[in-house]
Protein backbone atom coordinates (compact mmCIF):
# COMPACT_ATOMS: atom_id res chain seq x y z
CA UNK A 1 0.00 0.00 0.00
CA UNK A 2 3.10 2.28 0.23
CA UNK A 3 4.51 4.74 3.05
CA UNK A 4 1.38 5.48 5.27
CA UNK A 5 -0.01 8.68 5.80
CA UNK A 6 0.36 10.78 9.09
CA UNK A 7 -2.90 11.11 11.07
CA UNK A 8 -2.90 14.43 11.51
CA UNK A 9 -1.75 15.02 7.71
CA UNK A 10 -4.93 13.02 6.77
CA UNK A 11 -6.76 14.71 9.33
CA UNK A 12 -6.07 18.13 7.60
CA UNK A 13 -6.98 17.18 4.32
CA UNK A 14 -10.36 15.45 5.69
CA UNK A 15 -11.10 18.94 6.98
CA UNK A 16 -9.76 20.88 3.35
CA UNK A 17 -12.07 18.74 1.68
CA UNK A 18 -14.81 19.54 3.30
CA UNK A 19 -14.21 23.39 4.04
CA UNK A 20 -16.65 24.70 1.40
CA UNK A 21 -19.58 22.71 3.38
CA UNK A 22 -19.38 25.77 5.96
CA UNK A 23 -20.75 27.96 3.61
CA UNK A 24 -24.46 27.08 4.41
CA UNK A 25 -27.51 28.58 2.37
CA UNK A 26 -30.33 29.28 4.40
CA UNK A 27 -33.99 28.22 4.87
CA UNK A 28 -37.20 28.50 6.72
CA UNK A 29 -38.33 26.04 9.47
CA UNK A 30 -41.49 25.89 11.76
CA UNK A 31 -40.35 26.09 15.51
CA UNK A 32 -40.92 21.94 15.65
CA UNK A 33 -38.03 21.52 13.29
CA UNK A 34 -35.69 24.43 14.86
CA UNK A 35 -34.38 22.69 17.81
CA UNK A 36 -30.49 22.22 16.98
CA UNK A 37 -30.62 24.43 14.08
CA UNK A 38 -28.55 27.86 13.60
CA UNK A 39 -30.06 30.74 13.28
CA UNK A 40 -29.21 32.43 9.95
CA UNK A 41 -29.25 35.86 10.84
CA UNK A 42 -30.86 38.08 13.83
CA UNK A 43 -34.54 37.07 15.24
CA UNK A 44 -36.70 40.26 15.67
CA UNK A 45 -39.71 40.37 18.08
CA UNK A 46 -42.44 41.47 16.07
CA UNK A 47 -44.49 42.28 19.29
CA UNK A 48 -43.16 43.41 22.48
CA UNK A 49 -42.74 40.81 25.56
CA UNK A 50 -44.77 40.78 27.62
CA UNK A 51 -47.69 41.80 24.92
CA UNK A 52 -49.72 44.14 27.38
CA UNK A 53 -49.75 45.04 30.81
CA UNK A 54 -50.66 41.99 33.11
CA UNK A 55 -50.56 40.54 36.78
CA UNK A 56 -47.24 38.80 38.39
CA UNK A 57 -49.28 37.40 41.17
CA UNK A 58 -52.96 36.27 41.98
CA UNK A 59 -54.32 39.09 43.99
CA UNK A 60 -56.20 42.39 43.50
CA UNK A 61 -55.67 45.32 41.22
CA UNK A 62 -55.53 48.69 43.11
CA UNK A 63 -54.36 52.20 43.10
CA UNK A 64 -51.71 52.40 45.25
CA UNK A 65 -52.74 55.53 46.67
CA UNK A 66 -55.66 53.91 47.69
CA UNK A 67 -53.83 51.06 49.44
CA UNK A 68 -51.08 54.13 50.90
CA UNK A 69 -50.65 52.79 54.63
CA UNK A 70 -52.22 49.74 54.52
CA UNK A 71 -51.00 47.28 57.36
CA UNK A 72 -51.51 44.56 59.43
CA UNK A 73 -53.12 46.35 62.28
CA UNK A 74 -54.72 49.26 60.00
CA UNK A 75 -56.08 47.25 57.19
CA UNK A 76 -57.68 49.13 54.25
CA UNK A 77 -61.00 47.89 52.81
CA UNK A 78 -62.02 48.09 49.29
CA UNK A 79 -64.95 47.25 47.01
CA UNK A 80 -64.66 44.42 45.13
CA UNK A 81 -66.45 45.53 41.30
CA UNK A 82 -65.17 42.73 39.02
CA UNK A 83 -62.92 39.79 38.46
CA UNK A 84 -59.91 39.59 35.79
CA UNK A 85 -58.85 35.85 34.51
CA UNK A 86 -55.63 34.97 31.85
CA UNK A 87 -58.23 35.43 29.05
CA UNK A 88 -59.10 37.27 25.64
CA UNK A 89 -60.47 40.54 26.23
CA UNK A 90 -59.91 44.43 27.58
CA UNK A 91 -60.89 45.30 30.82
CA UNK A 92 -63.02 48.05 32.02
CA UNK A 93 -60.65 51.18 33.79
CA UNK A 94 -60.66 50.55 37.35
CA UNK A 95 -62.43 53.69 39.04
CA UNK A 96 -60.81 55.08 42.23
CA UNK A 97 -61.48 53.42 45.52
CA UNK A 98 -62.12 50.05 43.99
CA UNK A 99 -60.50 47.00 43.78
CA UNK A 100 -60.98 44.51 41.36
CA UNK A 101 -59.70 40.68 42.41
CA UNK A 102 -57.24 39.25 39.44
CA UNK A 103 -55.17 36.01 38.70
CA UNK A 104 -51.55 35.96 37.36
CA UNK A 105 -51.10 36.80 33.68
CA UNK A 106 -54.48 38.71 33.50
CA UNK A 107 -54.44 41.80 31.92
CA UNK A 108 -53.97 45.00 34.71
CA UNK A 109 -57.27 47.31 33.92
CA UNK A 110 -56.53 51.08 33.14
CA UNK A 111 -56.33 53.52 36.42
CA UNK A 112 -54.56 50.24 38.69
CA UNK A 113 -50.86 50.11 39.03
CA UNK A 114 -50.36 47.61 41.74
CA UNK A 115 -51.12 44.30 42.63
CA UNK A 116 -51.44 43.75 46.26
CA UNK A 117 -51.33 39.39 46.36
CA UNK A 118 -54.12 37.80 48.17
CA UNK A 119 -51.97 37.10 51.03
CA UNK A 120 -51.87 40.23 52.07
CA UNK A 121 -55.48 40.34 51.97
CA UNK A 122 -58.65 39.37 53.49
CA UNK A 123 -61.93 38.96 51.83
CA UNK A 124 -65.17 39.41 53.42
CA UNK A 125 -67.07 36.31 53.24
CA UNK A 126 -69.13 37.31 50.13
CA UNK A 127 -66.39 38.75 48.67
CA UNK A 128 -68.35 42.38 47.94
CA UNK A 129 -65.31 43.58 49.95
CA UNK A 130 -61.51 42.97 50.57
CA UNK A 131 -59.39 44.30 53.18
CA UNK A 132 -55.23 45.30 51.94
CA UNK A 133 -53.04 44.16 54.91
CA UNK A 134 -50.21 46.03 53.30
CA UNK A 135 -49.52 49.02 51.06
CA UNK A 136 -47.84 48.75 47.63
CA UNK A 137 -46.45 51.07 45.44
CA UNK A 138 -46.83 51.88 42.17
CA UNK A 139 -45.73 49.37 39.52
CA UNK A 140 -45.63 46.76 42.46
CA UNK A 141 -46.39 42.80 40.93
CA UNK A 142 -46.89 44.60 37.93
CA UNK A 143 -45.69 43.73 34.36
CA UNK A 144 -45.37 46.30 32.01
CA UNK A 145 -45.63 45.71 28.34
CA UNK A 146 -42.33 45.70 26.85
CA UNK A 147 -40.50 45.31 30.32
CA UNK A 148 -38.71 41.87 28.83
CA UNK A 149 -38.02 43.34 25.41
CA UNK A 150 -39.05 45.74 23.01
CA UNK A 151 -41.01 45.26 20.04
CA UNK A 152 -38.48 45.27 17.22
CA UNK A 153 -35.91 44.13 19.29
CA UNK A 154 -33.96 41.19 19.00
CA UNK A 155 -35.10 38.12 20.62
CA UNK A 156 -32.52 35.79 19.43
CA UNK A 157 -28.96 36.88 18.07
CA UNK A 158 -27.65 35.12 14.77
CA UNK A 159 -25.46 32.02 14.35
CA UNK A 160 -26.59 30.37 18.15
CA UNK A 161 -27.54 26.61 17.98
CA UNK A 162 -31.26 26.78 19.06
CA UNK A 163 -32.21 25.54 22.09
CA UNK A 164 -35.88 24.92 23.89
CA UNK A 165 -35.34 27.94 25.92
CA UNK A 166 -34.33 29.71 22.24
CA UNK A 167 -37.63 28.02 20.81
CA UNK A 168 -40.03 29.46 23.82
CA UNK A 169 -38.37 33.06 23.28
CA UNK A 170 -39.49 32.87 19.49
CA UNK A 171 -42.94 31.37 20.42
CA UNK A 172 -43.39 34.22 23.27
CA UNK A 173 -42.60 36.64 20.44
CA UNK A 174 -45.31 35.32 17.94
CA UNK A 175 -43.16 33.72 15.84
CA UNK A 176 -44.00 30.82 13.81
CA UNK A 177 -40.73 29.71 12.09
CA UNK A 178 -37.37 30.75 11.85
CA UNK A 179 -34.81 31.44 9.32
CA UNK A 180 -31.78 28.45 10.08
CA UNK A 181 -29.09 27.53 8.24
CA UNK A 182 -29.26 24.23 6.14
CA UNK A 183 -27.96 21.15 7.50
CA UNK A 184 -25.04 19.39 5.51
CA UNK A 185 -26.74 16.64 3.65
CA UNK A 186 -24.90 13.43 3.68
CA UNK A 187 -24.80 9.96 2.13
CA UNK A 188 -23.90 6.99 3.58
CA UNK A 189 -23.40 3.87 1.34
CA UNK A 190 -22.14 0.80 3.24
CA UNK A 191 -20.47 -2.40 1.49
CA UNK A 192 -19.81 -5.91 1.18
CA UNK A 193 -21.73 -8.88 0.26
CA UNK A 194 -21.46 -10.26 4.04
CA UNK A 195 -24.20 -7.89 5.43
CA UNK A 196 -27.53 -8.02 5.74
CA UNK A 197 -30.47 -5.46 7.50
CA UNK A 198 -30.11 -5.87 11.18
CA UNK A 199 -32.87 -8.39 12.67
CA UNK A 200 -32.81 -10.87 9.58
CA UNK A 201 -31.95 -14.29 10.17
CA UNK A 202 -28.35 -14.95 9.51
CA UNK A 203 -27.16 -17.29 6.89
CA UNK A 204 -23.42 -18.70 6.90
CA UNK A 205 -21.02 -16.19 6.30
CA UNK A 206 -23.36 -13.07 6.69
CA UNK A 207 -22.83 -10.78 9.32
CA UNK A 208 -25.50 -7.44 10.80
CA UNK A 209 -24.67 -4.17 8.88
CA UNK A 210 -23.33 -2.38 12.21
CA UNK A 211 -21.64 0.10 9.99
CA UNK A 212 -24.33 1.69 8.44
CA UNK A 213 -26.39 1.93 11.08
CA UNK A 214 -23.59 3.19 13.19
CA UNK A 215 -22.83 6.28 10.13
CA UNK A 216 -26.30 7.39 9.81
CA UNK A 217 -26.28 7.72 13.51
CA UNK A 218 -23.15 9.62 13.83
CA UNK A 219 -24.16 11.89 10.71
CA UNK A 220 -27.05 13.04 13.08
CA UNK A 221 -25.15 13.09 16.28
CA UNK A 222 -22.89 15.60 14.23
CA UNK A 223 -25.84 18.04 13.23
CA UNK A 224 -25.98 16.88 9.56
CA UNK A 225 -29.06 15.19 7.58
CA UNK A 226 -29.03 11.92 6.38
CA UNK A 227 -30.18 12.12 2.92
CA UNK A 228 -29.47 8.98 1.30
CA UNK A 229 -28.44 5.18 2.66
CA UNK A 230 -27.64 2.08 0.93
CA UNK A 231 -26.61 -1.29 1.52
CA UNK A 232 -24.69 -2.36 -1.99
CA UNK A 233 -23.15 -6.01 -2.33
CA UNK A 234 -19.50 -6.57 -3.90
CA UNK A 235 -20.75 -4.87 -7.17
CA UNK A 236 -19.14 -2.27 -8.74
CA UNK A 237 -21.54 -1.43 -10.90
CA UNK A 238 -24.18 -1.06 -8.25
CA UNK A 239 -22.54 0.54 -6.52
CA UNK A 240 -22.33 3.35 -9.00
CA UNK A 241 -26.05 3.63 -9.15
CA UNK A 242 -26.02 3.79 -5.34
CA UNK A 243 -23.73 6.86 -5.86
CA UNK A 244 -25.39 8.48 -8.57
CA UNK A 245 -28.50 8.20 -6.51
CA UNK A 246 -27.11 9.78 -3.73
CA UNK A 247 -25.67 12.63 -5.60
CA UNK A 248 -28.72 13.10 -7.02
CA UNK A 249 -30.49 13.16 -3.87
CA UNK A 250 -28.66 16.78 -3.21
CA UNK A 251 -25.86 14.58 -0.76
CA UNK A 252 -23.03 16.93 -0.39
CA UNK A 253 -21.44 14.74 1.29
CA UNK A 254 -20.47 10.07 1.06
CA UNK A 255 -19.07 8.12 3.39
CA UNK A 256 -18.56 4.17 2.49
CA UNK A 257 -17.40 1.94 4.82
CA UNK A 258 -15.62 -1.41 3.17
CA UNK A 259 -14.34 -1.98 0.12
CA UNK A 260 -10.35 0.09 0.32
CA UNK A 261 -8.02 -2.62 1.16
CA UNK A 262 -5.26 -4.57 -1.06
CA UNK A 263 -8.05 -7.92 -1.19
CA UNK A 264 -10.27 -8.73 -3.97
CA UNK A 265 -13.88 -7.35 -3.86
CA UNK A 266 -12.82 -4.29 -3.37
CA UNK A 267 -15.47 -2.28 -5.09
CA UNK A 268 -15.14 1.54 -3.57
CA UNK A 269 -11.28 1.24 -4.57
CA UNK A 270 -12.12 -0.17 -8.13
CA UNK A 271 -14.66 2.87 -8.63
CA UNK A 272 -13.27 5.88 -7.45
CA UNK A 273 -9.31 5.07 -7.60
CA UNK A 274 -9.59 5.75 -11.57
CA UNK A 275 -11.74 8.76 -11.04
CA UNK A 276 -8.62 10.27 -9.00
CA UNK A 277 -9.46 9.63 -5.56
CA UNK A 278 -6.75 8.14 -2.98
CA UNK A 279 -7.16 4.89 -1.63
CA UNK A 280 -4.12 4.23 0.54
CA UNK A 281 -3.41 3.97 4.27
CA UNK A 282 -3.18 6.08 7.05
CA UNK A 283 -0.43 5.19 10.23
CA UNK A 284 -3.24 4.88 12.74
CA UNK A 285 -4.91 1.62 14.55
CA UNK A 286 -7.80 0.45 14.40
CA UNK A 287 -8.83 2.56 11.10
CA UNK A 288 -5.07 2.15 8.66
CA UNK A 289 -7.42 1.79 5.27
CA UNK A 290 -8.83 5.27 4.39
CA UNK A 291 -10.40 7.05 0.74
CA UNK A 292 -10.67 10.73 -0.18
CA UNK A 293 -11.80 11.49 -3.32
CA UNK A 294 -14.66 13.38 -5.38
CA UNK A 295 -17.93 11.84 -6.70
CA UNK A 296 -19.58 13.92 -9.21
CA UNK A 297 -18.06 17.34 -7.82
CA UNK A 298 -19.55 15.54 -3.77
CA UNK A 299 -16.83 15.00 -1.52
CA UNK A 300 -16.47 11.17 -0.80
CA UNK A 301 -14.89 9.84 2.39
CA UNK A 302 -13.99 5.96 3.02
CA UNK A 303 -13.49 3.97 6.15
CA UNK A 304 -12.58 0.33 6.52
CA UNK A 305 -15.14 -2.35 7.01
CA UNK A 306 -14.45 -2.87 10.10
CA UNK A 307 -17.24 -1.58 12.59
CA UNK A 308 -14.85 -0.08 15.15
CA UNK A 309 -12.18 1.19 12.53
CA UNK A 310 -15.41 2.65 10.58
CA UNK A 311 -16.74 4.82 13.45
CA UNK A 312 -13.13 5.58 14.89
CA UNK A 313 -12.37 7.30 11.59
CA UNK A 314 -15.44 8.92 11.44
CA UNK A 315 -15.00 10.41 14.97
CA UNK A 316 -11.34 11.10 14.30
CA UNK A 317 -11.57 12.74 10.73
CA UNK A 318 -15.46 13.53 9.82
CA UNK A 319 -16.90 14.32 12.91
CA UNK A 320 -15.25 17.56 13.80
CA UNK A 321 -15.80 19.30 10.50
CA UNK A 322 -19.70 18.65 10.49
CA UNK A 323 -20.07 19.54 14.13
CA UNK A 324 -18.45 23.11 13.81
CA UNK A 325 -21.14 23.45 10.65
CA UNK A 326 -24.02 22.43 12.95
CA UNK A 327 -22.52 25.09 16.04
CA UNK A 328 -21.61 21.98 18.18
CA UNK A 329 -18.74 22.23 21.02
CA UNK A 330 -16.15 19.76 20.30
CA UNK A 331 -15.99 16.58 22.22
CA UNK A 332 -13.85 17.12 25.75
CA UNK A 333 -10.83 16.06 25.71
CA UNK A 334 -8.21 16.10 28.91
CA UNK A 335 -5.32 14.23 29.72
CA UNK A 336 -5.88 11.39 32.42
CA UNK A 337 -3.44 9.10 34.72
CA UNK A 338 -3.53 5.75 32.75
CA UNK A 339 -5.73 2.76 35.09
CA UNK A 340 -3.56 0.01 33.90
CA UNK A 341 -0.17 -0.40 32.10
CA UNK A 342 -0.27 -0.53 27.67
CA UNK A 343 2.03 -1.72 24.83
CA UNK A 344 1.79 -0.04 21.20
CA UNK A 345 2.81 -0.45 17.94
CA UNK A 346 5.80 1.61 16.80
CA UNK A 347 4.73 3.87 14.03
CA UNK A 348 1.34 4.08 14.37
CA UNK A 349 -1.18 5.80 16.38
CA UNK A 350 -3.32 3.73 18.66
CA UNK A 351 -6.73 4.54 19.49
CA UNK A 352 -7.80 2.33 22.36
CA UNK A 353 -11.09 2.02 23.83
CA UNK A 354 -11.27 3.17 27.61
CA UNK A 355 -13.65 4.01 30.25
CA UNK A 356 -13.17 6.67 33.14
CA UNK A 357 -12.95 5.12 36.30
CA UNK A 358 -14.54 6.27 39.61
CA UNK A 359 -10.78 7.62 40.77
CA UNK A 360 -10.00 9.93 37.60
CA UNK A 361 -8.13 7.35 35.48
CA UNK A 362 -8.40 5.99 32.01
CA UNK A 363 -8.81 2.46 32.07
CA UNK A 364 -7.99 0.58 28.64
CA UNK A 365 -11.47 -1.60 27.67
CA UNK A 366 -11.11 -4.37 25.59
CA UNK A 367 -8.20 -4.99 23.07
CA UNK A 368 -6.75 -3.03 19.49
CA UNK A 369 -8.59 -5.31 17.62
CA UNK A 370 -10.95 -3.24 15.15
CA UNK A 371 -13.48 -5.99 15.61
CA UNK A 372 -14.40 -5.38 19.17
CA UNK A 373 -17.50 -3.52 19.18
CA UNK A 374 -19.07 -4.54 22.39
CA UNK A 375 -16.17 -3.33 23.64
CA UNK A 376 -16.46 0.15 22.21
CA UNK A 377 -19.94 0.19 23.37
CA UNK A 378 -18.93 -0.17 27.44
CA UNK A 379 -16.51 2.55 26.81
CA UNK A 380 -17.07 6.32 26.97
CA UNK A 381 -13.68 7.69 26.00
CA UNK A 382 -10.83 7.23 23.78
CA UNK A 383 -7.30 6.51 24.35
CA UNK A 384 -4.43 8.26 22.31
CA UNK A 385 -1.05 6.72 22.02
CA UNK A 386 1.29 8.39 20.35
CA UNK A 387 2.82 7.21 16.83
CA UNK A 388 6.48 7.48 19.01
CA UNK A 389 5.41 5.67 22.04
CA UNK A 390 5.54 1.75 22.78
CA UNK A 391 4.86 1.21 26.05
CA UNK A 392 3.48 3.21 28.86
CA UNK A 393 3.33 2.18 32.94
CA UNK A 394 -0.11 2.89 35.05
CA UNK A 395 -0.09 6.34 36.41
CA UNK A 396 1.06 7.70 32.77
CA UNK A 397 -0.84 10.56 31.58
CA UNK A 398 -2.67 10.34 28.25
CA UNK A 399 -5.17 12.42 25.74
CA UNK A 400 -8.34 11.13 25.74
CA UNK A 401 -11.09 12.54 23.58
CA UNK A 402 -14.57 11.85 25.14
CA UNK A 403 -16.72 9.53 23.07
Amino acid sequence: MGERVAVDEHARFVRSLLASLGARPTERVPLDDALGRITASPVESPIPLPPFRNAQMDGFAVRAADVAGASAESSVALPVVGELAAAPGTPEPLIAGTAVRIMTGAPVPDGADAVVPVEDTESARDGATVRIRRSRAAGEYVREAGSDLAAGADVLPAGIRLEPRHLAAAAASGLAELLVRERVRVAVVSTGSELVAPGERLAPGEIPDANGVALVAAVRAAGAVVRHTARVRDDVERLRVELDAAVDAGAELILTSGGISQGAYEVVRELIEPLGAWVGSVAMQPGGPQATGVYRGVPLIGFPGNPVSTQLSFALFVAPSLRAIAGLPPPRSERLPLAEAITSIPGRRQILRGRRTPDGTAAPVGGPGSHLVAALAASDLLIVVPEYVTSLDAGDLVDTVDL
